[in-house]
């Protein structure tokens, strides 16, 4: 036990978090400082990176085209985002207040399909959606959508196996935090004559905000950056900036443009989460404020 306590002494804190930051440093920081400097360089026609220092790739995101794909992967990411979160808060509240015996039986049911390829899933999501599966027949014979309406290679397609693909990520994290809330203070909000509407927004959602923040990091940035969807089941009129990336990178061997492309994603990722990082300090800050 001393020994433990010795090795969580605060001058030891350092050597303790000095793997974790070497690892991000070599995997992450180096790799990122490359590609941001990749996107000053220019191009070589023969599909490498050109000599010398120049604006001339960062110029040419004022591309018309750019600013209808940047706009379409915002919205959709967000829109991915906030469907997760809606359906993944109530399954995770469902999952907390089960029976301990069930909760292992639903979790497995969370994470089976990882055990599927990624690639196979999305493979099984274009057959679903095929103009002559089953479901567009029960569709149509429903009056639902008309029969020369089309599932698959429009934004709408690429949504819903965003959402498929992201909601696991968002339950996960929000079930964590919600099998440590206290259920006790639902209970002590009902005897106080709050509804059940108000008690969930009020007294579970705040109680698990950690959990909320963390589902919408991990839920927002790989939408961002995703093109393997968009490209089997967007198609072109639906392509993302990850769809671009991919272009410039692998068919036009433009690889100072594909850095400059994912510069911009990288700061589309960073800035939400520099947002949310700064809004839980500032709530923390006020925090401590009101308890001094």
């Amino acid at each position: 036990m001393a020994e433990a306590r010795g090795l969580l002494e605060p001058r030891h804190e350092p050597w303790i978090t000095l793997p974790s930051f070497v690892w991000l440093i070599v995997l992450f920081t180096v790799p990122a400082a490359i590609v941001f400097a990749i996107a000053f360089k220019p191009s070589d026609p023969y599909g490498g990176i050109g000599a010398g220092w120049t604006l001339q790739t960062l110029r040419s995101l004022g591309d018309p085209n750019y600013p209808a794909i940047l706009w379409r992967t915002i919205w959709l990411s967000v829109a991915t985002t906030a469907l997760c979160l809606v359906l993944a808060t109530p399954t995770a509240y469902f999952m907390a207040r089960t029976p301990e015996r069930w909760r292992h039986l639903l979790l497995l049911a969370i994470i089976v399909p990882f055990w599927t390829s990624f690639l196979v899933r999305i493979f099984a999501w274009k057959v679903v959606l095929h103009p002559e599966g089953l479901l567009k027949r029960a569709l149509v014979a429903l009056h639902v959508v008309p029969p020369e309406a089309s599932l698959l290679y429009n934004a709408g397609a690429v949504l819903l196996v965003l959402v498929y693909t992201e909601l696991p990520f968002a339950i996960l994290p929000i079930y964590a935090a919600a099998e440590k809330f206290d259920f006790k203070l639902l209970e002590a909000a009902r005897d106080l004559g709050a509804g059940p509407l108000r008690t969930f927004w009020t007294v579970f959602l705040p109680g698990i905000r950690r959990g909320l923040l963390t589902a919408t990091l991990v839920t927002l940035i790989p939408a961002l950056g995703s093109y393997v969807v968009p490209d089997l089941v967007g198609g072109p009129t639906s392509e993302m900036l990850g769809n671009k990336i991919a272009q410039r990178t692998f068919s036009d061997r433009n690889l100072p443009h594909a850095s400059a492309l994912s510069a911009l994603l990288a700061l589309a990722v960073l800035v939400p989460s520099a947002a949310a990082i700064a809004l839980e300090r500032g709530r923390r800050a006020r925090q401590r404020a009101e308890a001094a």
